[in-house]
């Protein structure tokens, strides 16, 4: 159970500074731009929506990991597609965005956990 509780506040963290960080280093400046599809007020909300939203869906991974109950499979599915979602970070954008670390280490843990 320990290591689901790792990887839950590894989840949590990675939702946390991708809302904190995504909004100051990417949402804003992109949103200043105002040029092109970004002129429109509704396109500019759902950009904003869709970013936060994200984190949100990170968050539920996290409880969803550290819940009591939830069966393995569950866990597993969420850890590899955390895990694999870092790793395809890491090659696509050749390890120089540091978030393929933080997605495939809770990744990571929770399949230490599954399979502990």
């Amino acid at each position: 159970m320990t290591w689901l509780w790792l990887s839950a506040a590894a989840m949590a963290a990675t939702a946390f500074f991708h809302s904190r960080l995504g909004e100051k280093r990417m949402v804003r400046p992109l949103l200043a731009l105002n040029a092109g599809v970004t002129t429109d007020p509704r396109i500019r909300r759902i950009i904003r929506f869709a970013w936060h939203a994200t984190s949100v869906l990170m968050l539920l991974s996290a409880i969803t990991v550290a819940w009591p109950g939830t069966p393995r499979a569950v866990v597993a599915i969420i850890g590899g597609g955390w895990l694999a979602t870092g790793l395809v970070n890491a090659a696509y954008l050749s390890g120089r965005h540091i978030v393929w670390l933080f997605l495939s280490t809770a990744g990571a843990l929770a399949l230490i956990g599954v399979f502990a």
